[in-house]
């Protein structure tokens, strides 16, 4: 859809988002994935407007990759709305869209401020307070996310062993030749831990997909595309991959805090600690499973897709995930 037929859409739907309804001002389209679109927009006249943003999904694209899993948005909506009972900051969902608003895969959320880009959150200046937050925050809200009553969230079940088998399935249909990655899905698939109890995962919780205010820290917890059933340790050992340090190595936890800080507060939010060994393990799957991403945006950018010198650069990041995983297998052996 075109931004005039997305604002036609909004305007028709404008009273059962905002009392009254009012005008669609200020619609901006902020970011694209494979096949999913984030949109910012008002309604109401300026200065009583209410912000909100829409994220839908294109009809006409569907990734056959990573995302080929992802959430209905649907599902996406009814986990905010879960996350939200457990104090979870999240965005409020306002309405999820059905076939006659005329938006496709959709709904729409109320507008939270602050910063997302995760190189802004960990070096700049103005960000200071908030990076002494952040770590410990994280390991509350984590905690909070995993204490969803698993019975009432729509996903499916993926444990390490499945985590694994779905991205070596990925690498092999690529026809890749990559020893570093050979070897950590021989090492990690072997070591790859039970999980008897499964709970909610976010599944892409890290820096970049926090919603940072300068004082407050962490305003909301984005994109739960790939929430699922898991082991509580992948979502604290995702967030710990270097690759989402952006430039600042020495603080594992994003960038911005230690090891330390974030599992003494997910154990006095939960009333249990999570091994950091166990949590190194998912680490060292996180760094595998983002070499693999890098090469699927090689092979985008090579066919030429929308944005491909972007996914040529950021498949140069190969050989830093693979720098990672060795090290993290080194201290797993």
């Amino acid at each position: 859809m075109n931004p005039g037929e997305i604002a036609t859409a909004l305007k028709r739907l404008a009273p059962t988002l905002r009392p009254g309804g009012g005008e669609i001002r200020d619609l901006a389209r902020l970011s694209g994935g494979a096949s999913l679109e984030t949109w910012a927009f008002a309604v109401g006249e300026p200065g009583h407007e209410t912000r909100m943003i829409l994220r839908r999904r294109d009809d006409q694209v569907r990734d056959g990759g990573i995302f080929s899993t992802s959430n209905p948005l649907a599902t996406e909506a009814s986990l905010l709305n879960l996350a939200a009972r457990q104090d979870v900051p999240v965005a409020g969902v306002i309405h999820v869209c059905e076939s006659d608003d005329g938006l496709g895969e959709a709904y729409i959320v109320t507008a939270i401020a602050g910063e997302t880009r995760g190189r802004k959150i960990v070096a700049d200046e103005t960000f200071a307070a908030a990076r002494q937050l952040l770590a410990a925050q994280c390991g509350q809200i984590l905690a909070r996310i995993h204490a969803i009553p698993p019975a009432a969230a729509p996903v499916a079940v993926s444990d390490a062993a499945t985590e694994l088998s779905r991205y070596e399935a990925i690498y092999r249909r690529m026809n890749l030749k990559r020893p570093i990655l050979e070897l950590g899905f021989r090492m990690l698939s072997r070591r790859a831990p039970l999980c008897a109890s499964p709970v909610v995962v976010h599944g892409d919780f890290r820096n970049g997909n926090l919603m940072v205010q300068r004082e407050r820290g962490v305003a909301a917890v984005l994109d739960w595309e790939l929430s699922h059933l898991g082991d509580p340790a992948e979502d604290l050992g995702w967030l710990c991959v270097n690759s989402w340090r952006f430039g600042a190595p020495d603080l594992p936890v994003g960038g911005f805090g230690d090891y330390e800080t974030l599992l003494d507060a997910y154990a006095a939010e939960s009333g249990h600690r999570i091994d950091l060994e166990r949590v190194l393990f998912w680490q060292a799957v996180g760094s595998l499973k983002w070499a693999v991403m890098t090469q699927m945006m090689v092979a985008a950018g090579r066919a030429g897709e929308d944005g491909a010198l972007e996914r040529l650069m950021i498949g140069r990041r190969t050989s830093e995930a693979e720098l990672d995983l060795i090290v993290l297998l080194e201290s797993l052996a």
